[in-house]
């Protein structure tokens, strides 16, 4: 079976072309594959698929084997390779995700894609659709106490996946790797969260850690840089078009005031093709 390994801002992918339907355990593929000693090594498998509501249909596992709705450097290597690989010849397509229809726009570069922009949609901020346990409302510097004791100030949200964004003044000495899976399995959460901790340098500028709900800490994430955006705006930090700075490379997002979305630019990139063994 052919594959293709891609990344985006060092969130690597495995790609799977399955326009048959012809992978019936994709999540037990996920794990195999994506393991960094006896697979390929990555963050995650991604399929792609035919869709009869858009150009595409993507579907996105963790390396522990379970689905997420979306996956925003996913879905910009997503558009990478169904162009570079002649599935598609035009600048504009439409995925279907689990979270809905994204729309893409790529940027081509001596006959190949260079950076995606994609259009994350609206960002779901109802506590009940996030989703998180509790009192109606938005979840804006909240108070989240921990089982260790230690209590962090959260804003949660959804990006198509749920969020809680956590301000912290040195992001690279934070222990990231500690508090990471206590707030991700936090039982406020019944899906589990991702969790994004940030430094803010100015109001264009922050730095991001990420520790992804099934895959533990990544080099960077889409939704949740876009999350971090919002958040940002919300707790009146940063402006609405920024530059998050990841561990594997920079992402350009903005929150448009007029239509409520956020738009997301940033590089794909492929590393290599090959053969797996089934």
């Amino acid at each position: 079976m052919r594959f293709t390994k891609m990344h985006g801002a060092g969130n690597d992918y495995i790609y799977i072309e399955d326009l048959k339907g012809e992978i019936k355990n994709p999540s037990k593929l996920a794990v195999k594959m994506s393991h960094r000693n006896f697979g390929v090594g990555s963050d995650g498998l991604i399929l792609i698929l035919k869709s009869d509501k858009a150009d595409f249909k993507m579907r996105m596992f963790n390396s522990d084997g379970s689905e997420s709705a979306m996956c925003g450097n996913g879905i910009r290597c997503f558009a990478k390779y169904v162009y570079d690989h002649g599935l598609i010849k035009k600048d504009k397509i439409s995925v279907e995700t689990k979270a809905g229809i994204k729309e893409l726009k790529l940027h081509i570069k001596n006959g190949l894609v260079n950076s995606v922009t994609v259009d994350m949609g609206e960002p779901i901020l109802q506590r009940d659709r996030i989703p998180m346990i509790g009192e109606a409302g938005f979840v804006l510097n909240e108070e989240l106490l921990l089982p260790d004791g230690v209590t962090f100030t959260i804003t949660s949200l959804s990006v198509g996946n749920p969020h809680v964004v956590v301000f912290v003044e040195d992001v690279e000495k934070f222990p990231v790797e500690k508090y990471g899976p206590l707030i991700e399995n936090h039982n406020l959460f019944p899906q589990r969260t991702n969790v994004e901790f940030v430094q803010v340098l100015n109001r264009k500028e922050v730095l991001q850690r990420t520790w992804e709900r099934g895959a533990g800490e990544t080099l960077a994430c889409g939704t949740g840089a876009s999350a971090v955006t919002v958040a940002s705006v919300l707790t009146d930090q940063c402006d609405r078009k920024i530059t998050v700075h990841l561990r594997g490379g920079d992402l350009k997002l903005e929150w448009d005031q007029k239509s409520n979305h956020i738009f997301m630019t940033g590089p794909a990139v492929e590393v290599f093709t090959g053969q797996w063994k089934l």
